[in-house]
């Protein structure tokens, strides 16, 4: 999808409603081939039955938009006892007396409507831009939600997507680069740190408001790798006993292990003296050349530690991607520079991981590869407010997460395009590793 940014004056009402429009044809693609049983979800803690899902996502955009923007009264009586995800607590969303998935697909589709027809009828202002990128970059990030839904039960993967926008797709006039030799990959880029300022400024336009605003921080100088860990090398620390040796883990990740009784990676399983790692419903013997997704920041440290490294802060990961190597970073969007993404830079919106030297266009400064795409990776940063940090409309997007979260930055290959920028944030608790999560590893300059 063209990647017009959501704050630029150049885009008319047309434009927003094509994002709309893609967002909805995302979702669907993910949901929409599932039975009503799928759609149902046994109880977990980490993913939302999809029936309440789709609901709480057409609420968004009608609390947001539709009665925030245009004065509407809300469509359902019980539409904010019934997916309010602030009101609403997890365990609950099973036992609601939700409207059905038929009368679920009227509701959305009479949100998303009543927002296509506000849009034709004129240039969204300041205020309905902002809060119609709200909505749909909450709806871009379910539909992630989706993905790892979807991996976490072993449904099948997704029908493809019937539309690749030429605007991502590899332009026929810029032939892709050649992709890296596996020894181009390795290594380390060497930085010599100082001071930059972490965070987002008033001229990136709708950002989130964890990302605000820029300040000052110091970085000492350090290495970090040119791509992340890769399958092959995850599957040595599993064989060399990387899960029974203690001296590996911090004492929270040794407790995870203990109480989850983890040997492996999760997706993991041994075939004819193999490993092979499962994908949706699928299962395949691991790539050495892939990077290693579906672990915890335990997980990430513990072979960290055995190889005598640890994972960057994310300062020092955004210092990289904002051109550390090259001098004082700068204020660019994505580690090549400000250009928008497309597939020749980076694996978002993609199929599945790939080795980290197929899109050399999108390494940054001093030949840091895939920093965007292919996986979240996590950081050893908590998940903190930054200096000045203030609520905005959507209140319980930040906030309530701060101190108990560990910072991902980048974005992996099922991430929309339009989302990604280097001041991005995702949070998660350290434990999870159903997500789309890898890491890539740092240390101290000598």
């Amino acid at each position: 999808m063209s990647l017009w940014r959501l704050e630029d004056e150049r885009a008319e009402s047309r434009d927003w409603i094509r994002h709309l429009e893609d967002a909805e044809r995302e979702t669907w693609r993910w949901v929409d081939d599932l039975t009503d049983e799928q759609w149902a979800v046994p109880f977990s803690t980490t993913v939302n039955p999809i029936l309440w899902e789709v609901g709480h996502l057409a609420w968004f955009w009608e609390r947001w938009c539709c009665r925030e923007l245009f004065g509407d009264s809300p469509i359902h009586p019980d539409g904010d006892r019934w997916w309010n995800s602030s009101e609403v607590v997890h365990k609950t969303r099973w036992s609601l007396d939700l409207p059905d998935r038929a009368a679920t697909r009227r509701y959305y589709d009479e949100v998303t409507a009543r927002v296509r027809d506000r849009l034709a009828k004129g240039e969204p202002s300041p205020e309905a831009r902002r809060l119609h990128a709200l909505a749909l970059f909450h709806e871009d990030m379910h539909a992630e939600a989706f993905a790892y839904t979807r991996q976490a039960l072993a449904f099948s993967a997704p029908p493809p997507r019937a539309d690749r926008d030429d605007d991502v797709a590899e332009s026929a006039d810029t032939p892709p680069e050649s992709p890296l030799p596996d020894a181009a990959c390795d290594g380390d880029v060497e930085l010599g740190g100082g001071e930059f300022d972490l965070g987002a400024t008033p001229d990136h336009g709708f950002v989130l408001d964890n990302e605000k605003w820029a300040h000052p921080v110091t970085v000492a100088p350090f290495r970090l790798a040119r791509r992340p860990v890769t399958e092959g090398e995850f599957a040595k620390f599993v064989e060399d006993g990387g899960y029974r040796t203690r001296e590996w883990w911090s004492d929270e990740g040794w407790a995870w292990r203990e109480r989850e009784s983890a040997e492996q990676p999760i997706y993991w399983r041994r075939e004819g003296g193999a490993w092979a790692v499962r994908e949706f419903d699928r299962w395949r013997p691991i790539d050495a050349a892939r990077p290693m997704v579906h672990v915890n920041a335990h997980e990430a440290e513990a072979f960290a530690a055995a190889i005598g490294r640890r994972l960057p802060t994310e300062a020092e990961w955004e210092f990289v991607a904002r051109g550390g190597a090259n001098g004082t970073p700068d204020h660019r969007r994505y580690p090549w520079g400000d250009t928008t993404p497309t597939r020749q830079c980076a694996n978002l919106e993609g199929d599945h991981p790939e080795r980290s030297g197929n899109r050399p266009a999108g390494r940054g400064e001093g030949g840091c590869l895939a920093l965007l795409g292919d996986v979240w990776e996590w950081t050893s940063s908590t998940f903190d407010p930054y200096p000045g940090f203030a609520t905005e409309a959507y209140r319980d997007y930040s906030r309530p997460w701060f101190g108990t979260r560990r910072v991902l930055r980048g974005g992996a290959w099922v991430t929309r395009a339009r989302l990604m920028r280097n001041t991005w944030r995702n949070f998660y608790v350290p434990e999870r590793r159903d997500i789309f999560s890898g890491f890539r590893t740092a240390q101290d300059a000598e």
